[in-house]
């Protein structure tokens, strides 16, 4: 059953360090690489850097609700809300190579 999600990638999910300023401060954001993909997507649809678009929603989730608790996790959240909203999108072609389908193990014999 897991074998979609045990098999994929393992760069998918290996995490990357980028340092940008938020609002004028120098800061570090640390997610896996497969939500850089996906957030370097939608800055580019936007025709605008990833640091601007970052640094953008940073600014309006401070005007809507203020410090958020746990920007990486908004971020992420971001992510899946942007596929939620694009079906079919390229951001598929990412998608599909994690779970490059494997033929799954046998597990349960019939009696």
């Amino acid at each position: 059953m897991c074998q979609i999600f045990a098999g994929q990638d393992p760069e998918r999910y290996a995490s990357q360090t980028r340092s940008m300023r938020l609002n004028g401060q120098s800061t570090s954001i640390r997610l896996e690489n497969t939500f850089w993909e996906i957030i370097d997507e939608i800055a580019r649809r936007d025709n605008v850097s990833t640091p601007t678009f970052i640094s953008t929603l940073h600014s309006e989730v401070l005007q809507l609700r203020g410090e958020p608790t746990n920007f990486t996790s908004l971020l992420r959240c971001a992510c899946l809300k942007f596929i939620e909203l694009n079906p079919g999108n390229p951001m598929d072609d990412i998608s599909s190579r994690a779970f490059e389908e494997t033929e799954p193990e046998n597990k349960f014999s019939v009696v």
